[in-house]
């Protein structure tokens, strides 16, 4: 996508705060376009749906944008995230467990960030959910900048399967 032309809106929970506030300074520094949502402050006790939802629903309403969320595992983040209406959030926890992994084929696979990729290219995901505590603050920006610039294949297929989920 053409960082010129989306808006990006980020949150996070309180294990998540760091690397994002980091990777909302690299992408600034960048050129994207950025909004962060929210916590302001690191809250421990703090509840992480209502910053995910935030960026869910801004993802939701502006066609032409995309979100990044943070959280631990990333996973209760994207669960939030899918929640809503025209979401498809894809969860990323790290390379470290991509190591051996194997295509459909049976190949191993020939790089760890394949399933970021495939994300874009195959389901159109939008948002991205990274798993803060398996990922390093230059590897995050990697996976992210890949996920932003990688476009939908726009395939009958990958169309007509998304028409489904909806």
């Amino acid at each position: 996508m053409d960082k010129n032309n989306i808006k990006i809106y980020l949150s996070t929970d309180h294990a998540g705060f760091d690397l994002c506030h980091f990777v909302v300074d690299s992408l600034k520094n960048d050129g994207y376009d950025i909004e962060y949502l929210g916590p302001d402050v690191i809250n421990t006790e703090d509840d992480y749906p209502l910053f995910i939802k935030k960026t869910a629903d801004q993802v939701s309403a502006n066609t032409d944008s995309m979100g990044i969320v943070f959280g631990g595992s990333g996973t209760g983040e994207a669960i939030v995230a899918n929640k809503t209406k025209g979401v498809r959030c894809a969860l990323y926890y790290g390379r470290a467990h991509a190591v051996g992994a194997v295509d459909a084929e049976g190949n191993e696979s020939h790089s760890p960030y394949e399933i970021v990729k495939l994300a874009r290219l195959h389901n159109d995901a939008n948002m991205l959910s990274i798993g803060a505590r398996f990922v390093s603050k230059d590897e995050a920006v990697e996976v992210i900048k890949l996920f932003l610039e990688t476009e939908f294949e726009n395939k009958e297929r990958h169309v007509r399967r998304i028409s489904e989920i909806e």
